[in-house]
């Protein structure tokens, strides 16, 4: 189960692709995220990019809370195609963000 509202993570995908405009107040967001949420959202990202199976959440966060060595958000703005990544998360374990999204940028 995820630490984290599908609706928190439409806000990161959706700010993850203004990186140029949105970095600021990404990193806030991040910043202000439990360590259950930050790890949950690096878990998702991590699924997304092939590196555990939509099995293996429990496992990812579990990792990704154990080896936090540098700020969440840094690591994450780090990542190449973060937005890609954390739908593709989504999808692997049977959510999506597109109606989030959708509200988010209707100003819901």
């Amino acid at each position: 189960m995820l630490d984290i509202s599908v609706y928190k993570i439409a806000q990161v995908i959706l700010m993850s692709r203004e990186l140029d405009r949105a970095e600021g107040e990404l990193r806030g967001f991040i910043d202000r995220l439990t360590e259950e949420e930050q790890a949950s959202l690096v878990a998702v990202m991590w699924i997304g990019r092939d590196s555990f199976s939509a099995d293996e959440l429990e496992e990812a966060k579990a990792t990704a809370m154990a080896e936090a060595t540098v700020p969440t958000a840094d690591y994450l703005l780090g990542t190449p195609h973060l937005s890609d990544h954390l739908e593709n998360g989504l999808d692997a374990l049977g959510l999506s963000a597109a109606d989030d999204e959708d509200d988010l940028i209707r100003g819901g």
